[in-house]
């Protein structure tokens, strides 16, 4: 009996240590997952805390650096919106081309624009006159309008080009230059030495002269899509149509011939009529010389002598 109480203490004994040892490795377990769990969400917070410094230093590098990211959005690309430059060239005929053009003149300063170039031939009835007016885009079709009304109108010809996306790639270009002068500025300030300043001058420099040269080109732009241009040619009752089909034929070529010989027989006789005063005042003393010299050489022979024969000796008679 002893030895079976004592074989029944060891089975119990034993029992009791694994599941002692059983519940400290739970709880072991379950200490280790919630630090797991705290360390997991201590890095989470804190690489959530990080991101925005590091999207926030990438946004401002990638707009000092990628032209296309200066825009926040996407550029309203209707067509009410978009960047036009407008050029129209006409040609009308008028019974005053005088009076015309000051009515032109009159019709682009009510428009809001202004006369800028204004070249006239004045001949009576081939009067022609040829006047560059700028006006606001908006009224471009409008004023050509009105000023085909003037008289009767020979020509036109109206073109467009759209600038849209050079303007937005130069407002990109802008904003980026613009963020690269700063740095340099800002490098400038914390030169140390005179190798740096000198250097960081220079490229400063450069960095501002590209910007310089941007920003005029945006002007320029500018002002081609706010003011168009309209080239007007004014032209009196007999004068003739630019392009005017040329005529040909057999009287054509005739008279053209006439009057080239008529021509030609002008010039001619304009270099004889310059040449005849040189020709009487040599030509006829270097004549009268010319008669004297040949009658010296011809008087020496006829003036000679004419020598006698010798004379024969007589024949001797036979003993």
């Amino acid at each position: 009996m002893t030895t079976i109480g004592a074989g029944m203490d060891k089975r119990e004994g034993r029992r009791r240590g694994a599941l002692l040892a059983a519940t400290s490795l739970a709880v072991t377990l379950a200490v280790t997952g919630c630090g797991a769990d705290d360390s997991g969400a201590r890095d989470s917070a804190g690489t959530a805390a990080k991101a925005p410094a590091v999207n926030g230093e990438a946004a401002q590098d990638a707009a000092a650096g990628a032209p296309g990211a200066a825009g926040a959005g996407a550029p309203d690309l209707r067509v009410d919106q978009r960047a036009i430059i407008y050029t129209g060239a006409m040609r009308v005929q008028v019974d005053d081309v005088d009076a015309a053009a000051r009515e032109v003149a009159s019709v682009a300063t009510r428009a809001g624009g202004f006369v800028g170039g204004d070249q006239r031939r004045s001949a009576d009835a081939d009067a022609v006159a040829e006047l560059e007016l700028r006006v606001p885009a908006a009224k471009f079709t409008g004023v050509v309008e009105e000023i085909a009304k003037l008289g009767r109108q020979q020509s036109r010809e109206i073109s467009t080009q759209d600038v849209t996306e050079e303007t937005v790639d130069l407002d990109a270009r802008i904003t980026s230059q613009r963020a690269r002068v700063d740095s340099a500025r800002r490098l400038l300030a914390r030169a140390t030495s005179i190798a740096d300043l000198v250097s960081l001058e220079n490229e400063l420099g450069r960095r501002e002269a590209d910007l310089a040269s941007l920003e005029a080109k945006k002007r320029r732009l500018a002002d081609l899509t706010a003011l168009s241009t309209v080239t007007v040619s004014l032209a009196g009752p007999a004068a003739k149509a630019t392009g005017e089909k040329a005529e040909t034929g057999f009287l054509v070529g005739l008279r053209g011939g006439w009057k080239a010989f008529v021509v030609s027989m002008t010039v001619l006789l304009t270099v004889l009529g310059a040449l005849l005063p040189w020709l009487v005042t040599l030509g006829v003393p270097l004549a009268v010389l010319l008669v004297v010299l040949r009658r010296r050489r011809r008087s020496p022979a006829l003036v000679a002598p004419v020598s006698a024969p010798p004379p024969v000796p007589a024949a001797r008679s036979a003993p």
